[in-house]
């Protein structure tokens, strides 16, 4: 990494949700009241550079107490968002929603925290999990 890179850290202790994570991230990248995204889909295109971030792709994060982080966004957390996801998706959308609410309601399945750190591998983002 050259010194030009910039690196953001994401206080894993602050993520509750995942609304604390876009607030916590977007801080980390613009300061306070920073925006980086406030949905799954806004989070990724923010990930591909030029969002606060350098639009060469020269950037990573670190996400110190990750684990805490994985606690707050697991399943309880998953299941949360599935129900909300599933109130507003298209009518087409709402069997799969319903049969990935099943399966974090039993506890199976990726979690809020599992799709985040899918988001950085599709973006190609380096994510360094503390």
């Amino acid at each position: 990494m050259s010194k030009t890179d910039a690196v953001y850290v994401i206080d894993g202790r602050l993520v509750h949700s995942l609304t604390d994570f876009y607030t916590i991230v977007g801080e980390a990248v613009s300061g306070p009241g920073g925006y980086f995204g406030r949905s799954l889909d806004a989070f990724s295109d923010c990930l591909i550079g030029g969002y606060g971030t350098p639009a060469d792709g020269r950037f990573r994060f670190v996400w110190q107490y990750s684990g805490e982080s994985r606690s707050a966004l697991g399943y309880a957390e998953t299941v949360r968002q599935l129900e909300d996801q599933l109130e507003h998706c298209h009518p087409d959308h709402k069997s799969k929603m319903h049969e990935q609410l099943e399966r974090a309601i039993a506890a199976e399945g990726p979690t809020v925290f599992d799709w985040l750190v899918d988001i950085f591998q599709v973006r190609e983002v380096e994510l360094e999990l503390q």
